[in-house]
């Protein structure tokens, strides 16, 4: 991680090796609807088809849930706004890491990353792809579950084939994401359609004003609280965009574009995925499914069933292909700010991509795959992950207030971040009082980074052993990867670590 290192990494292959260094960059090759593929399918994964029920068992009705995926929309649309400011404000790759960074200073930023680097993005990564095999197998086990060996070898599989296509090509990956994110909607809009058509048949009991808020269970404020956190955990995956700025074509208009077309687009087939399904089974059915959408199949569909569990598979393939993109696009970002070894900010020759930080994120993955506890993870780093929303919208207020001049393409206002902060702060004190333990635990995980931080970063002045031993590795890095440092990065470099060094 030291910097001084990192600095030397870019001049450690001669030019006649590489070629021509400043043409090695992140190109600008993510357009507008690729941009969309990129949100909409990071957001809509294997939840909306496996189990909605969290929001309708919390809220207490089938009507107040519709109403909280609307409102959980909203507010998701409003945080994406604020982002959106943020994004064309510091155009730079890495997302809320870039900004709670610039904004708060490298401690608070590594942090961000380390609760990214150690839990995060693995344990999604690899919860995603063990939902892939599960369902992408489950046609040659129909009566029983696939073996725990085959579901970790085919989830294994489809992390290498999508991290060597990420390594490969910007295009392929974005390609790969642009159709399997079609798949997916279209399988969405065959739900609604039959939803309609069950609506044209008469079906559609609970969505009638005097049946809708016949309470499930009795309302209680913490409940629809937690209804609510539940609904926000569904949109996940709305800020990824953020993370691959660089490599968007004409992000200052593209960003917000793409928020103000993905955000609602999102919305509307959560709420009317949700109405459908309602059309179909009785809010007891809902809540005793463990896969609604194969349920909603196996009643609609008849002989052609099959189609649902074959959907969730594609969601979750594309879904495994854009966390990979822009988890690589995070840790690129933090070993150029220094956070990082300086190998994974290092680029292929030819093909202009992370792969380094590909190889990094694919093999915490397949670690992942070996561990028992994934799931209990995630529900620790969860609270802090939504904690750094809220921090990194806290930031945009107060880069207001500290450089009112700076250059703002996108200037919302300050009622918009207040609003979600108000949200951000109920939600977590609803967590907080509900979990106590987990929310604790996942701080004590954040909190880890901070020596981390000190040694690896802060201390500039390590063993000449440790800083040699670094550089050959780094050199032994580049030449099987046959990478290099992007030149035109090493100014921003330079400034950015003035900046860390003086904080």
């Amino acid at each position: 991680m030291s910097r001084s290192v990192s600095r030397r990494r870019a001049q450690s292959v001669p030019d006649s090796d590489t070629g021509d260094k400043s043409t090695v960059a992140l190109k600008k090759e993510i357009g507008l609807f690729s941009a969309c593929g990129i949100i909409v399918g990071n957001i809509i994964g294997s939840g909306i088809f496996v189990s909605p029920k969290g929001v309708l068992e919390n809220s207490g009705s089938v009507g107040l849930a519709l109403i909280l995926w609307l409102v959980t929309g909203l507010i998701t649309g409003i945080s994406a706004l604020c982002y959106a400011e943020l994004g064309v404000t510091i155009p730079k790759s890495g997302g809320d890491y870039s900004y709670v960074k610039y904004v708060f200073g490298g401690l608070a930023g590594f942090l961000r990353l380390w609760v990214a680097l150690l839990v995060i993005y693995p344990t999604n990564q690899a919860v995603i792809s063990l939902t892939f095999a599960t369902y992408a197998l489950q046609p040659l086990f129909p009566s029983c579950f696939p073996p725990e060996k085959a579901l970790g070898l085919l989830a294994a599989v489809c992390l290498l084939l999508l991290t060597c296509i990420n390594c490969l090509s910007v295009r392929w990956a974005t390609l790969v994401q642009n159709v399997f994110t079609s798949g997916k909607l279209l399988a969405l809009t065959l739900i609604i359609i039959m939803g309609i058509v069950q609506i044209c048949k008469g079906h559609f009991y609970w969505l009638e004003p005097a049946h809708a808020f016949d309470p499930l269970e009795p309302y209680e404020v913490g409940r629809i609280a937690l209804a609510l956190l539940q609904g926000s955990f569904a949109y996940s995956g709305w800020n990824f965009l953020n993370y691959v700025t660089e490599e968007l074509i004409d992000p200052y208009r593209n960003l917000p574009r793409a928020i103000f077309i993905s955000i609602p687009l999102v919305t509307f087939v959560y709420l009317f995925v949700n109405i459908a399904y309602i059309t179909a089974m009785s809010p007891q059915e809902l809540l005793a499914s463990n896969a609604v959408a194969v349920t909603f199949g196996e009643k609609l569909l008849g002989v052609m069933s099959w189609i649902m569990p074959m959907s969730v598979a594609l969601s979750t393939f594309g879904g495994v292909n854009g966390s990979l993109f822009t988890s690589s696009r995070l840790f690129f970002a933090g070993a150029r700010e220094g956070h990082l070894p300086s190998l994974l900010a290092m680029l292929h020759m030819n093909r202009c991509t992370p792969i380094p930080a590909l190889f990094f994120t694919c093999n915490a993955t397949l670690l992942m795959l070996c561990t028992t506890d994934i799931y209990t993870l995630i529900n620790y780093v969860g609270f802090i992950n939504y904690l750094f929303y809220g921090v990194t919208v806290a930031g945009q207020i107060v880069l207001r207030i500290k450089e009112p001049d700076m250059h703002r393409p996108i200037k919302v206002s300050l009622v918009w971040p207040a609003i979600y902060l108000i949200f951000w702060a109920l939600l977590l004190i609803v967590s907080v009082y509900t979990e106590p333990v987990v929310c604790c635990i996942g701080l004590v995980i954040m909190l880890s980074g901070v020596p981390v931080y000190f040694v690896g970063v802060y201390w500039e002045n390590k063993p000449k052993c440790f800083s040699s031993f670094v550089d050959k590795m780094s050199r032994l890095g580049q030449k099987l990867c046959m990478v290099v440092y992007p030149a035109e990065d090493e100014g921003k470099k330079s400034d950015g670590e003035e900046k860390e060094s003086s904080t």
